[in-house]
C-alpha cells in the first residue's frame, strides 16, 4: 500500500506517516521499483495503535518501547498497565499543583480587588504580589 493510500485509510497525513517512520514507530517499508514506499496492510493497525496510545497520553518514546516489545514477540500489556499507572499518578500530582495554584490566585484576586495604585509606594513593584 502506498503512503497516500495509507494516509487515506488511517486519516493521517503523509507527513505524519513519514515522521512516525523517522521516529522509529514504523519500520522502513519496502520500496517499489519506482522508489515509492510500499507499506504492508498491517501498518493500518500499527498506526491505529500509535494514535490510540497518543490519545491516552503516552509519549512517542513510550509508544516506541511498546512497539519494540510487540515486535520482539512479547505482549506489551503489562508495560501498558505500568505506563497507565505512571500517567495517572502524574495527573494526580499536576491536579494537586493546580488546586494549590488556584488557591493562591484566588487570594491574589481578592487582594487585587481591594488594592488601588495609589496605595503602592515608589519602592514597591506591586503590592498585590508582595507577601503580606
Amino acid at each position: 500500500m502506498r503512503i497516500g493510500e495509507l494516509a487515506t485509510e488511517t486519516g493521517l497525513t503523509t507527513k505524519t506517516i513519514r515522521f512516525y517512520e523517522q521516529a522509529g514507530l514504523l519500520p522502513a517499508p519496502q520500496r517499489t521499483p519506482g522508489g515509492y514506499r510500499d507499506y504492508p496492510a498491517h501498518t493500518v493497525t500499527r498506526l491505529a495503535f500509535v494514535r490510540d496510545a497518543q490519545a491516552a497520553g503516552l509519549t512517542l518514546a513510550e509508544i516506541r518501547s511498546l512497539l519494540a516489545l510487540r515486535d520482539s514477540g512479547q505482549a506489551p500489556c503489562a508495560q501498558v498497565g505500568v505506563l497507565i499507572e505512571e500517567h495517572l499518578a502524574e495527573i494526580d500530582r499536576r491536579m494537586a499543583e493546580l488546586r494549590q495554584a488556584r488557591t493562591v490566585l484566588r487570594e491574589l484576586a481578592r487582594r487585587a480587588a481591594v488594592t488601588t495604585p495609589d496605595t503602592c509606594s515608589a519602592g514597591d513593584i506591586c503590592t498585590i504580589l508582595a507577601r503580606p
